[in-house]
């Protein structure tokens, strides 16, 4: 700290004790209060290390059987290559209600980007639906389109893709045959889509 009202000696051929009395005064103080700051200043505490995770299983594996399926996982797991969202593995259905719901939730899961979860608009831009039938360990065996809508017909192409990046949608071997589910793909102006399940 800095004394600035100390006379110099030319100026009174002298300087009173008082005032440096003042000034050293002034200067121990502000010496303390910088040595306490110094000596209270936190610690930062040791990083904890990160989380262990674990790596979804391959997307070709069954990962769930007959009794009990893994969580699901309409969230994603982590960004893949190419900006690809992973998703964990789906449960093991129990009845064609679940399996459309579940697939629907894996659908706006899968394409974050390309799907929305707000109020559906009055006016659509398209209205395609598809028919996927899947094999046993819930991939898609084949898409069928049941509609095409009057314009944008792109959209249909978008919503096959879609379904491709969510699957697969779990094991259906407990499920009565055919193992099939159909969508319908709500797309509003900027050529996102809301699956029609959600939407019920």
């Amino acid at each position: 700290m800095f004394c600035t009202d100390k006379p110099t000696f030319a100026q009174t051929g002298a300087v009173s004790p008082l005032r440096r009395y003042r000034c050293v005064a002034g200067s121990g103080l502000a010496l303390l209060v910088m040595l306490a700051g110094c000596s209270n200043s936190p610690t930062s505490a040791p990083a904890s290390p990160p989380a262990a995770t674990t790596a979804p299983g391959p997307s070709g594996s069954a990962a769930s059987g007959k009794g009990g399926g893994a969580p699901s996982s309409s969230v994603p797991a982590k960004g893949g290559a190419g900006g690809q969202v992973l998703l964990g593995p789906p449960r093991t259905p129990r009845s064609h209600a679940e399996l459309r719901r579940q697939a629907a939730q894996r659908l706006v899961a899968a394409n974050p980007d390309r799907s929305y979860m707000d109020t559906v608009p009055d006016v659509l831009l398209a209205i395609p639906v598809l028919e996927v039938e899947l094999n046993v360990d819930g991939h898609v065996r084949h898409i069928k389109v049941l509609r095409k809508p009057g314009q944008a017909l792109d959209t249909v192409q978008l919503a096959m893709d879609a379904v491709h990046r969510a699957a697969p949608f779990g094991n259906v071997s407990a499920l009565p045959k055919p193992w099939v589910f159909s969508e319908t793909f709500l797309f509003n102006d900027q050529r996102k889509f809301k699956p029609r399940t959600l939407d019920e």
